[in-house]
This record gives C-alpha cells, structure tokens and sequence, in this order.
C-alpha cells in the first residue's frame, strides 16, 4: 500500500456540497458517506477505505452514523500477519499493507470500536507515522526466527511494541452510556455480518464465475475472490451505486493517469499527457486481454485501496465513479478524485461489495446464497 505524508486538518463534507465537488461532472448518484480522513505516513489505506464501505453501510442500512476506528483493526491484522510470518518461517509478506477482506475478518473475529475508544495515537500526537513502528516489529519477528525454539511468551513482546507506538487498546468501553467488548459493540450496535459482504475480482487466468485466492502480496490470508468478467465488474459497480450501496476499490494508483491534485483519474489516449486533462478526454479502450497482460506483467499492481461513493457523467456522456481517498482533503475535490470508467477497467485489481447490492442472476452463477 502506497504510504503518503500528508498533514491536513479534516473537514467534513456534507451531502448538499458534494455536487461541488465533481467540478464539470454532473452527479448521477452519491452514496452517504463519513468524512475523509489521512492515513497520513501509514500503509493502511485497506483499513481507512473499507472501514469507510462499513460506515456507509450502516448509514443505507439506517443503523446510523459513526466514526470508527481504523487503527483497532489495523493491531489486530498486525497480530494475525505475525503468527502467519512465524509459522511460515518468514517466507510470508510481512508489511503494513493488507487487503479489504482483512478489515471484514477482523471486524468478525475481534470486532470494532469508535474512534473516541481507540485512535492508535498516543498523548500529543495528532498524525499517524507507522515508519518506525512496521520496521521495529519487522525486526523482532526477525530476531525470533534466529532462535529454536522460539519462546513461548513472543505475543507479549509483540503486543507491547503495538502498545508502545499505538496504545493500549481497551477491553471494553463506554458508548452512549453502555458498556460494551470490541465484539458486542459490532454485533449489536453496528449490526455487523461478515456474510454481507463478497470479494469480487476479474481476471482471465482463471474460470469465470468461480472463486480463486488472487495473488497480490499483501493477500496473506490467502482470499479468495469471486471471479467475474470485466464488463459485469464494471456493470456490477453500477448496479451497487445506483441502488445506494458504495464499493470499496482496490486498485493501482502508481501511473501517470492518476492526479489526486487535479481530481481526476482519467486513463487518457496517446504518448504524451495532454496540456489540459478534461472530463471529455479521449481515453484508450479497454478489454480484458489488454487488463489481464498489464497484470502478468506486473504492470497493474495493487498499490491503494479507496471506497467508490457515487456515480457522475461528464458533458459528453461518459461515466464517472465519485472516489472518496484516505490522504486527507488535498485537491480541488477536497480529498475525492472522479475516476473514469476507462481507467476503472484498467486498474481495478479487487472490491468487496455488499452482497445486497449484487444482481439476483449473477449471485446465482457465482452460488452466492
């Protein structure tokens, strides 16, 4: 995951502005959604953008509104990335970086809490830096590989460098007067349920309309993804936003196409990058042999995670998804970028949707229940 510094102070957008912020894009469909926060110096954009789908989720679910904390998630998928790095003898991605699913199976297994409960910043900080802390605990699991048989107590140690660069996470809570454990405050309060969300992916190496563990390295927890044809990912997407759920987007934002400062992805034609980037752009078209070989290639790579809020068209016609980013509220759209359906195809590596939001049709090809 793309680590950014960025320092900005967080200003909430609410639904009336957000017309405002497509600039000459008219606004098709917008989903409610929580302010945008920075991940600041973190690889954790896969916390920040799907902890920001549940958010919205429970906002079109009518469960209401809450701030949640993405650093509580992101200590307990260190824990289980260290156990794997362990077992596996340090042949296994150890990093910052994570998928969307991680946030969906620590939700289920460990549970959530407000960002009041917990920020993963300590006394006086007011920015996230995880530079020291991921290399620290690189270097003890490191260490404990040097040694047979490694000790029994290696948790503890561990625990305490989280501890150390994020806090002491509560066993429990206090939210509008009730007392509540990680785990109660997500199944009673947020109504939580892992099955309501799928993996969906597309790729061409393997079978349409089943499911594969996708190979990107920071899949650690071997996912797998339901694997869907390039057109029905796209037509999916559209279906979900138009009927009010948002899309978490995994996708690759390490080319020249991609511009948070000029707010817009656009995956436009030709060598050279136009003078003046436009809405109307010509842009290359896409297939999914052209997708699959930029992936093969290592060209396409899953770099940044970030949560699809709505839909827009431009004057002449094209399609816009409205992306809501996790580097604070930097560019003209105050921290959105209006990706085009052309670099969407393109750079898509995964998403996890609501399954409410999936076609009866394509929920019965892939056997979702």
């Amino acid at each position: 995951m793309r680590k950014k510094v960025l320092i900005v102070i967080l200003l909430s957008v609410p639904g009336a502005l957000w017309a405002q912020l497509s600039g000459d894009l008219t606004l098709v469909k917008q989903i409610d959604a929580t302010p945008v926060k920075n991940q600041a110096n973190t690889g954790t954009c896969w916390s920040f953008s799907t902890t920001s789908l549940v958010e919205s989720t429970t906002l079109t679910n009518g469960n209401g509104e809450f701030d949640l904390s993405e650093m509580y998630t992101v200590r307990c998928i260190y824990t289980e990335k260290a156990k794997n790095y362990l077992l596996r003898q340090g042949s296994a991605q150890f990093g910052p970086g994570g998928l969307g699913h991680d946030v969906i199976r620590a939700m289920a297994n460990y549970g959530a809490m407000p960002e009041s409960a917990y920020s993963g910043l300590l006394l006086g900080v007011k920015n996230h830096d995880h530079s020291r802390l991921d290399q620290q605990l690189k270097n003890y699991l490191d260490s404990l590989l040097k040694t047979r048989p490694v000790p029994a107590n290696w948790m503890t140690s561990f625990q305490g460098i989280l501890d150390e660069h994020l806090g002491k996470a509560p066993e429990t809570f206090t939210y509008k007067e009730k007392t509540y454990t990680p785990q109660t405050f997500a199944r009673e309060v947020l109504k939580f349920k892992a099955d309501d969300y799928v993996n969906i992916t597309s790729f061409s190496h393997h079978p349409f309309y089943s499911s594969f563990i996708l190979e990107v390295p920071d899949n650690f927890l071997n996912g797998s993804y339901y694997n869907v044809p390039l057109n029905e990912l796209i037509s999916l997407t559209e279906r979900a936003l138009q009927a009010g759920y948002s899309v978490m987007w995994d996708a690759d934002v390490s080319n020249r196409y991609f511009n948070q400062n000029s707010g817009y992805a656009i995956q436009w034609a030709g060598a050279e990058q136009p003078q003046n980037i436009t809405p109307d752009q010509e842009e290359v078209t896409v297939d999914q042999a052209t997708r699959q070989q930029l992936f093969e290639s290592l060209v396409t790579q899953d770099d940044h995670l970030m949560h699809l809020v709505g839909l827009e068209k431009s004057p002449g016609g094209k399609k816009f998804f409205l992306v809501k980013n996790s580097w604070g509220e930097i560019g003209p759209f105050k921290g959105y970028i209006n990706v085009s359906e052309a670099y969407f195809a393109v750079n898509t590596v995964s998403q996890v949707v609501p399954k409410a939001a999936l076609d009866p049709k394509l929920k019965s090809k892939l056997g979702i229940k």
